[in-house]
């Protein structure tokens, strides 16, 4: 299903960036439908009190915008779109699968203690930028929601012995998530903010604790016309 879905993503593409030759300006309107590229540090965030950190981690994204202008001169816009995401996480809580059901510990012999995921996302935004249909280097603001549908999530992490323990697609993972993004900068230099408000976990507790674990992204996005 996986591959199944990155080609058809890449198919796709050619014909929304050929649309958009026709769609940059007409008169003074003009949409800012866009490809997007980003590259965020990723920390986990409303940890457990047993966990007491994360090390270094990233998430990469990458999609397809719509721009609908709301006014004359296109500096009012809403959009929605289409992408790609991955995450890598090197963490500290301990993840386990067995017949079916997920269990949570944290276990300090543990080491190369990592989660990957692989998702389709839906972003949906607010758009205020200072550009014109001939003005390309200028001021934007983009706020809105990002819904995240997982298509494969994977833990893994190697014991005391070094025996690597891996599992894929657990039970009690969240697959649909969402939250609030902010993109803001200037011409190429734009900083971007993801803050998920859903927890990753569903019905999961360590030691008679609820984790409420949630996913916290910051980093820069590139847009191409």
């Amino acid at each position: 299903m996986k591959n199944r879905f990155i080609l058809f993503y890449f198919l796709i593409f050619p014909l929304f960036i050929f649309s958009q030759k026709d769609s940059l300006s007409i008169g003074d309107r003009y949409a800012d439908d866009q490809l997007y590229i980003s590259v965020s540090y990723s920390q986990f965030y409303n940890q457990p009190t047993t966990i007491t950190k994360s090390n270094f981690s990233y998430s990469l994204s990458t999609g397809f915008i719509k721009d609908i202008i709301l006014n004359k001169s296109g500096t009012f816009s809403v959009a929605g779109g289409i992408g790609y995401g991955y995450d890598f996480f090197n963490h500290e809580l301990k993840v386990d699968e067995v017949s079916g059901i997920s269990s949570f510990n944290s276990d300090s012999s543990i080491s190369e203690n990592v989660f990957k995921a692989h998702n389709i996302e839906f972003p949906l935004e607010i758009r205020w930028r200072t550009s014109t249909a001939k003005k390309y280097s200028f001021w934007r603001v983009y706020t809105g929601l990002k819904f995240i549908y997982n298509v494969n999530n994977k833990f893994q992490y190697l014991d005391s012995d070094s025996n690597k323990f891996k599992y894929t697609n657990i039970s009690a993972y969240n697959k649909l998530q969402y939250g609030l993004t902010l993109s803001a900068g200037y011409d190429e230099f734009t900083i971007n903010l993801f803050y998920g408000l859903t927890p990753m976990f569903n019905n999961a507790t360590i030691n008679g604790e609820s984790i409420d674990t949630k996913i916290l992204k910051f980093g820069l996005i590139f847009y191409l016309l």
